[in-house]
């Protein structure tokens, strides 16, 4: 699914839609020795308003993030598709509608079989239909629907103890301590939409899998319960990259190259950004931009085949390789630069020693948070 298709699905994922309805929801509360403690299925329409609300903001938040690092696809391998395979699971459940009480116990015992995590938790499962409307010669929308996309959406969302200490008691007119503990269902770690919409259309072979930590899934869902081979997160990716660059470059590798780099693909994110397709880094692309950025031919000779070592013929994904900040250290010393300011700052030989030097042209410096202004700075 592209940026197109998944905020089409996004945007229209709501009560006030004409055209999309939430049919069937499940939930399930799962202990930490992985026992279900109580469950439900109802038709969404007959859930109080204030309840049905809040299930809907946990469904909706699987489609937020960024694509390639919050939400990523999955396409099926093929032992997904024998019986008793992953897909074969999902698709089982989805034809089900959910009105299959033998189907939506096999969905949530694989759920709660396979997945790992690191406290209770709460599923919430929906079964949801979105009239897929006709697209004129101009490609705006027509009133009349062309097909419905039915999909199962499903959230994974943690529950927390919370004790806590004192209250207002109003029987008592007293501060008191509280004498119960509140169970609270937090907004999904993970989650998981099926089938894709690809093409405006669904595709049972794939899955759009939603982590809120993009730096480290829950590879238990994508692996064990998904069936789908995972791939690195955003945080690897940016670590491979940098292994890249530090092979390929080798000792041309200075801030002013490296701020270089990384404003030169946030410029490629920016031209692209009303683009469907996500921004990918290829060896093509990532050559041209080195060379761009004054790298030497002579080490960009090897770097068809660093790249290779590293990503094999897959491309990077662009926004998980840049930083919006600079952050400069060394031992005891850290340095925060914004984008904006990054050519304040320069890397110079002052009496034989390599220093930062940072071109103090605003007036005013705040040390600590005291202005200093700089006419008191040591000459």
């Amino acid at each position: 699914m592209n940026k197109k298709e998944i905020n089409e699905i996004k945007k229209n994922f709501s009560d006030d839609c004409g055209f999309f309805t939430v049919n069937r929801v499940i939930t399930a509360f799962v202990d930490s020795e992985k026992n279900i403690k109580c469950k439900t299925n109802q038709l969404y329409n007959i859930i109080p308003q204030d309840e049905s609300e809040l299930i809907m903001i946990n469904l909706k938040k699987v489609l937020s993030g960024r694509i390639g690092a919050n939400l990523l696809e999955y396409g099926f391998p093929k032992d997904a598709y024998l019986e008793g395979g992953s897909q074969q699971l999902l698709y089982s459940t989805l034809k089900s509608r959910l009105n299959d009480d033998e189907a939506v116990d096999s969905f949530l015992n694989a759920i709660v079989e396979k997945v790992e995590y690191v406290s209770t938790y709460t599923i919430f499962a929906a079964h949801c239909t979105y009239s897929v409307l006709n697209k004129n010669s101009t490609g705006e929308l027509d009133d009349e629907a062309d097909s419905d996309y039915n999909f199962i959406i499903t959230a994974i969302c943690p529950v927390d103890l919370r004790i806590d200490g004192l209250i207002y008691n109003e029987e008592l007119n007293a501060i008191a301590k509280k004498e119960s503990s509140d169970r609270i269902v937090g907004l999904p770690t993970d989650g998981f939409l099926y089938p894709l919409f690809n093409d405006r259309a669904a595709d049972v072979n794939g899955v759009l899998y939603y982590t809120k930590n993009a730096k480290k899934p829950n590879t238990s869902v994508i692996e064990e319960l998904l069936g789908c081979e995972f791939v690195m997160t955003g945080q690897n990716e940016k670590a491979v990259f940098h292994s890249i660059l530090g092979n390929v470059v080798g000792d041309e590798l200075d801030y002013d190259l490296i701020t270089t780099v990384n404003d030169k693909i946030q410029d490629l994110i920016a031209q692209s950004a009303h683009e469907t397709e996500v921004t990918t880094v290829d060896n093509v692309k990532l050559s041209s931009i080195l060379w761009e950025a004054g790298v030497s031919q002579d080490k960009l000779e090897h770097l068809p085949q660093v790249y290779e070592q590293a990503m094999g013929d897959k491309p990077m994904t662009a926004v998980n390789l840049v930083d919006k900040k600079t952050v400069v250290s060394v031992p005891s010393i850290t340095v925060n630069i914004g984008k904006d300011a990054v050519d304040k700052v320069k890397t110079r030989m002052v009496d034989g020693r390599k220093c930062l030097v940072i071109a103090l042209d605003d007036p005013e410096i705040s040390i600590n948070g005291l202005e200093m202004q700089l006419g008191s700075v040591d000459e």
